[in-house]
Parts: C-alpha cells; sequence; structure tokens
C-alpha cells in the first residue's frame, strides 16, 4: 500500500510504541524470560472460566447495558461497603468499563479541557500524560524521592494553580510499588479544601498490599472521596488481565459526565465476563487471600537474588520489584535491559521511560507474578550478571 502523501501533524509527536511493548517484543524475539509486562504467567482460576463459559452457554453474549450489569455493580458496592465502611451507589455511582487504562482516558476525555493543568506524580504509569495532552492538557509532574518514592509535600503546593483541574494519584504504585499513606492523603485533602480540583485516583493493585500494611484507599476520606473518581481493575485481582474488566467509582454528578464519553469510547463491556465476575465476587475469600499471595512470590523472588549485584528496596504493594544495578553497569537503563534481554535471556521494564525527561537512576522494574519455577529461573540468571 502507498504511503499517505497529506499534511500529517502528530497530536502526539514524541509518543512512541509503550514501552511494555516494547520490551515483550524483544523478550519474544530473543526467547527471554519475560519478567516486563505485568502480567501473570500462571493460569486463571478454573472456577472463574467455567463461569465464564456458563454464562456464554445461557446465551448471554449481547450486549450488555452501558453503565455494566447490575449484579456486578452491586457486587463492587457491596466489597468496597465490607472492606472499607464506604456505600457507592451501583446505579449512579459504579460504572463497569474496559479494563482500567480505558477508564482512565474516559476520566481525563471528560474533565480536562484546553489549558487545564494536570498534577501527574512520577515515575508516572505511561498512559497519564497522554491522554491529558491529548485534551489540550497541560502536565505539570511531581517527582517522587527516592529510595522510597514518597511524596514531596514541601514542593507539591506550588504545583498547584489556578488552572490546576486535576491531581492524579496511584497507590499501590506502578511501576516503583510503593503505597501512600495515611499522612499523605490527609495532606492532600487539607491542600485541597476550598479549591476546584478533581482527584483521579488509580487503585487497580489494592488487593496487593504486603508487610501489615492497609490500602488507603480515596474512598476513606469523605472530602477526598466527593471530588474523586477511584479507577479499579478485576484484570490485576483475578490474574485475567486480557479480559480487560475494570471499573470506576464516582460521586453521582461525576459519574454522570464520565459516562457521556464512556458510552462513545467503548459502550458496554464483555458481557459473559461480566456476569461471572458479579458471582465470583460473591466469595471475598477468592481476592482476600491475594496480598499474603504475592508477598510470598515478592519474599521468594528478593531471597532467590540475595547474591546477585541488584540491590532492592521491597515492594509494599503491586507484583513489581525495583532492582538498582549501579554496582553492575554504567549504562543507561533502556541500553541495560535491552542488552540483559539479548544477552542473559531475561526481560525488563526501565523505569526512566516513567519520567518525562527520561530520568536515568539506573533501575530496572521486575514482575514477580509468576510460578515459582519461573522466578527460580529469572534469579539463576540475575544472580550471574
Amino acid at each position: 500500500m502507498e504511503n499517505y502523501t497529506g499534511s500529517l501533524i502528530s497530536k502526539l509527536p514524541f509518543t512512541g510504541t509503550s514501552i511494555f511493548a516494547v520490551m515483550s517484543a524483544l523478550a519474544k524475539e530473543h526467547n527471554a524470560i519475560n519478567l516486563s509486562q505485568g502480567f501473570p504467567d500462571f493460569p486463571v482460576s478454573e472456577e472463574l472460566i467455567k463461569l465464564v463459559n456458563s454464562y456464554m452457554k445461557k446465551g448471554l453474549n449481547q450486549y450488555a447495558p452501558m453503565p455494566g450489569i447490575l449484579p456486578l455493580r452491586e457486587g463492587i458496592s457491596e466489597m468496597f461497603e465490607t472492606r472499607y465502611g464506604v456505600k457507592y451507589h451501583p446505579e449512579t455511582e459504579v460504572t463497569i468499563t474496559a479494563g482500567a487504562t480505558q477508564g482512565l482516558f474516559s476520566i481525563i476525555s471528560a474533565f480536562i479541557r484546553p489549558g487545564d493543568e494536570v498534577v501527574v506524580l512520577e515515575p508516572a504509569y505511561d498512559s497519564y500524560a497522554p491522554a491529558v495532552m491529548l485534551q489540550g492538557g497541560m502536565v505539570k509532574y511531581a517527582r517522587l524521592q527516592a529510595p522510597d518514592y514518597s511524596i514531596n509535600w514541601d514542593t507539591f503546593p506550588a504545583l498547584i494553580s489556578g488552572r490546576t483541574r486535576m491531581i492524579i494519584i496511584n497507590s499501590p504504585h506502578n511501576p516503583t510499588g510503593t503505597i501512600i499513606k495515611a499522612k499523605d492523603l490527609k495532606k492532600l485533602d487539607t491542600l485541597l479544601k476550598n479549591r476546584d480540583i478533581l482527584v483521579l485516583s488509580d487503585e487497580v493493585y489494592e488487593h496487593l498490599i504486603f508487610d501489615g500494611h492497609t490500602h488507603e484507599s480515596i474512598c476513606r476520606y469523605p472530602g477526598l472521596a466527593s471530588r474523586s473518581l477511584l479507577v479499579g481493575s478485576f484484570g490485576k485481582t483475578f490474574h485475567a488481565t486480557g479480559w480487560k474488566c475494570g471499573f470506576v467509582l464516582a460521586p453521582p454528578q461525576l459519574t454522570a459526565e464520565f459516562r457521556k464519553v464512556h458510552q462513545f469510547v467503548v459502550f458496554a463491556v464483555n458481557t459473559p465476563v461480566q456476569h461471572a465476575i458479579a458471582e465470583y465476587l460473591r466469595n471475598p475469600e477468592h481476592y482476600k487471600h491475594l496480598g499474603r499471595f504475592y508477598q510470598e512470590k515478592r519474599d521468594l523472588f528478593l531471597n532467590l537474588i540475595k547474591g546477585s549485584r541488584f540491590k532492592a528496596v521491597p515492594a509494599s504493594g503491586t507484583y513489581f520489584q525495583l532492582l538498582n544495578y549501579s554496582k553492575i553497569s554504567d549504562e543507561k537503563e533502556t541500553a541495560f535491559a535491552e542488552r540483559l534481554t539479548r544477552e542473559f535471556k531475561i526481560a525488563s521494564v526501565p523505569v526512566s521511560p516513567f519520567y518525562h525527561n527520561q530520568e536515568d537512576n539506573k533501575v530496572l522494574r521486575f514482575c514477580f507474578a509468576k510460578t515459582t519455577e519461573t522466578l527460580e529461573k529469572a534469579a539463576e540468571i540475575l544472580c550471574r550478571i
């Protein structure tokens, strides 16, 4: 096919292919162990798969309602009331999305206008800034403080201006595996009082919290909850990232505006999957064990690489572990990650692409949502480097 010869002005001129896709493709090309992209290599619950199949056989294969099937929205509402003591009305405050990324994009599309400013904590998940830019918004970056990637509350207030429309937070945090604490949300609540600023709270790893910590959901804080849109993911919770099923929780007025965009981006989400998850959610044991499950994998991975030259600060949540390689090489993160994939057959993700200025701290992100066998093979390689 011939190339397009007309004028083409990119709306995202500096955006290339996602680093996740790049490193996964490189892993496949070199037959490397893939600890780059965040997906499990163990199977989805057989019970859940049977439920999806049963609803398919029952003929529930046509469009679901635009906000999602009511039983699933009711299940989410009950889960949040049980876990956090907060009631989201299933009809007016809960919406099912085609994965968390679609929820994030639709939220930003619904509320950000040209000239609006959005504050993002970085390193940041790579979909936030492009979505803001596509709406004509301006991103302001609040740099998290290494090595614990905490929020610098001395410098954060200076990022707020009369044009600030939204602040995006993410806990447990991708890519660092850190968590926002109660003191952080209390400071944010105080900072935003009497300001017309929304909060987008990305909480897709809410069940993956370690070491006895509690997930500080935005919904726990009434002043913040009243101005917040919370994003969750069943793909992360039930090891089924390819099913692309998530949700957005927000007060009625914010939900109504969000749905105006949501209906034209995706309209409805996979029907049999929604019915299956709604039934599966009725048993809280299907998600209550996840913190313990993934902490065991984190601990196994860190124990296996004790003899390596990588330096680790244990992740407090998610299924990602950062490793500092400054004692091994002076190479840039992307170059080192690519060389590990080609020469040592192990793929990771450099953290520098999560910064707007490609800040390089000699840190790579490894996904430990893998079988014991995979983690043992990966650790054996890491200990040889």
